[in-house]
């Protein structure tokens, strides 16, 4: 699944080609809305909010899209041949006078009133990259359920909007503690640094085309999928598990020497299983 960052490039992406333009093209290839027609409607604008993306036209209405784990936005100048995927992948085309902007393996697809958009994301925690970013309620939000792996809380966006699989672990790694370590077993100086950290993290990679969290050259993450490698710290090798609640596990990655905490079974692993995800 995007994080954050990822979620808000492609925001600015899609309202630096669409917004104040009117659409001349409008396809939406999913059965609900095929007979859907937004041509002669100008785009008002295209914001994130937490990992959802939020495309406003005229007439009060709301293209809302979600990524998830392979769904994609590209924009092509008009003319230019479509380079995100076969055709059958397209789930939304939305074109204006010189660009047209197609999504890709869109898993969630929306049409709403503007209005009614809290339907979709009035859930959501303070949005680490939004206007609403409350560091106070995030804290409280992940600290609420004491006994709750620190891993899940960050993860859950009811807590906080844009943390995914990369920065869970490393805003874990960074805070110097296993994402299994309950939240209430978080010192008091860590967890208040932790909504200032996550928020620093992503600002920081907002406008970058590679993500790091290390500040080094050719060395971007520290942990996040880099097992069974040595630790960019302490030398130790970088270990991989799953952590989830059984219906919904995702690859973890930490650093058995420089965080301290529970560890998983003897199921984790020195090197991956899987193709990482996030």
């Amino acid at each position: 699944m995007p994080e954050g960052d990822t979620v808000w490039q492609a925001a600015r992406r899609l309202h630096e080609a669409l917004a104040g333009e009117v659409l001349t093209r409008s396809d939406l290839r999913v059965p609900r809305y095929a007979t859907v027609d937004l041509t002669r409607r100008a785009v008002m604008d295209v914001t994130a909010r937490g990992k959802h993306l939020m495309t406003r036209v005229e007439g009060g209405l709301t293209l809302h899209s979600h990524l998830k784990m392979e769904g994609a936005w590209k924009v092509f100048a008009n003319g230019r041949r479509w380079t995100g995927g076969p055709a059958h992948q397209i789930r939304a085309v939305l074109g204006v006078a010189d660009r047209t902007a197609v999504g890709y393996r869109l898993p969630v697809l929306d049409l709403l009133r503007t209005a009614d958009e809290s339907r979709v994301v009035g859930h959501l925690g303070p949005d680490l990259l939004g206007p609403d970013w409350d560091p106070e309620r995030a804290l409280a939000n992940v600290l609420g359920d004491p006994a709750r792996p620190l891993g899940e809380a960050l993860l859950d966006q009811r807590n906080l909007a844009g943390i995914g699989n990369v920065y869970k672990s490393e805003l874990c790694f960074l805070l110097g503690v296993t994402p299994w370590l309950p939240v209430g077993a978080l010192p008091t100086e860590r967890a208040a640094h932790l909504p200032v950290l996550a928020r620093s993290l992503l600002e920081a990679n907002r406008d970058r085309p590679v993500r790091t969290t290390t500040g080094r050259r050719g060395q971007d993450l520290f942990v996040y999928g880099r097992a069974p490698r040595p630790c960019l710290r302490c030398g130790t090798s970088v270990r991989l598990a799953d952590q989830g609640d059984g219906s919904r596990e995702r690859p973890t990655y930490w650093c058995p020497a420089c965080q301290t905490g529970p560890a998983p079974g003897p199921s984790a692993s020195g090197g991956p299983r899987r193709r990482p995800a996030g």
